[in-house]
């Protein structure tokens, strides 16, 4: 599981159940406002935590918690079918699909700005 600083709850659930179609697998309340919330690709091991920022340190790390590196990876076996889904559905790629030698790739945002890759591997 990664940790993923967030601005609200229910906005970073929202984009990443509905534009990724990530699952949510829990959110519990810790205390009135702090959630243990969890999100999870389909059919993927892994899993995000999403953390709500508490002071301005946190929340300046929002959107950028790598220094503009990409920050995470989200894995496909069908890189074209999944590339045009999320481009249906809003998802902002800061790049065309670009084949490399260990794959195919493309880079987008999520709603923060936090750099991710789209990747198949060969």
């Amino acid at each position: 599981m990664v940790t993923l600083v967030v601005r609200d709850y229910d906005e970073a659930i929202a984009w990443y159940t509905q534009m990724l179609g990530f699952s949510l697998v829990d959110d519990t309340a810790l205390s009135e406002t702090k959630r243990w919330v969890v999100v999870a690709p389909e059919g993927i091991g892994a899993r995000l935590l999403l953390a709500k920022a508490d002071d301005d340190t946190q929340k300046a790390r929002i959107g950028n918690q790598t220094g503009g590196r990409v920050a995470l990876f989200l894995h496909t076996d069908d890189f074209p079918v999944d590339y045009a889904k999320m481009v249906k559905a809003g998802i902002h790629f800061l790049e065309e699909p670009r084949h490399e030698p260990y794959g195919s790739v493309a880079v987008f945002e999520d709603l923060y700005g936090n750099k991710w890759d789209l990747l198949e591997l060969k």
